[in-house]
């Protein structure tokens, strides 16, 4: 986001900040990644009920990551353009509900004999958490024969439940490996 007097060019470049020859005033210039952006249109989606694409987006979450002194003061970003995939749209809902703590994955490392997935998921559940996708994987070569990976996508309120989950996990003797 940048505060302006007067423009005669400007152009919103990912990864690069471009001078043009052309008479422009700018006060200052912030960047913002690109998980940032995804959250803020994943922000204008859910308590706006907009869709904007990347570079219209970038106002937004200039503010929302506070990159700029605006406490106090009335602030208006400019959000423009719509022109966004929908495939691309999905990833970015999905790395916006990750950057916010919404949506974990954890990969465990468990014995493989009965029981074990469901005391992992009596865990989870009594943490309040959704269990959204389910791998169990026995053939790495990097475990033991006895051994399995397990890996589970969570649906979850924020990065207070998902350390609670492992702390949880943990506490119960489950390895947690990413």
């Amino acid at each position: 986001m940048v505060t302006l007097d007067k423009i005669y060019h400007a152009a919103y470049v990912l990864k690069q900040v471009a001078r043009r020859t052309e008479l422009i005033y700018v006060d200052q210039v912030v960047t913002v990644s690109e998980d940032e952006i995804a959250a803020a249109i994943l922000t204008l989606i859910e308590k706006q009920k907009l869709i904007a694409e990347g570079a219209g987006a970038v106002s937004v979450a200039a503010t929302l990551f506070d990159r700029l002194p605006i406490e106090g003061k009335k602030v208006v970003c400019i959000i423009s353009g719509g022109n966004i995939d929908v495939n691309i749209l999905s990833r970015v809902i999905t790395r916006g509900l990750v950057t916010a703590g919404r949506n974990a994955m954890l990969q465990i490392a468990l014995e493989d004999k009965p029981g074990q997935l469901l005391g992992v998921s009596r865990i989870v559940s009594e943490c309040g958490a959704n269990v959204v996708s389910v791998h169990h994987e026995r053939s790495d070569a990097n475990m033991a024969v006895t051994s399995c990976f397990l890996m589970l996508g969570l649906e979850t309120c924020d990065f207070e439940q998902i350390a609670e989950i492992r702390e949880a996990l943990t506490r119960a003797g489950f390895r947690i490996v990413n």
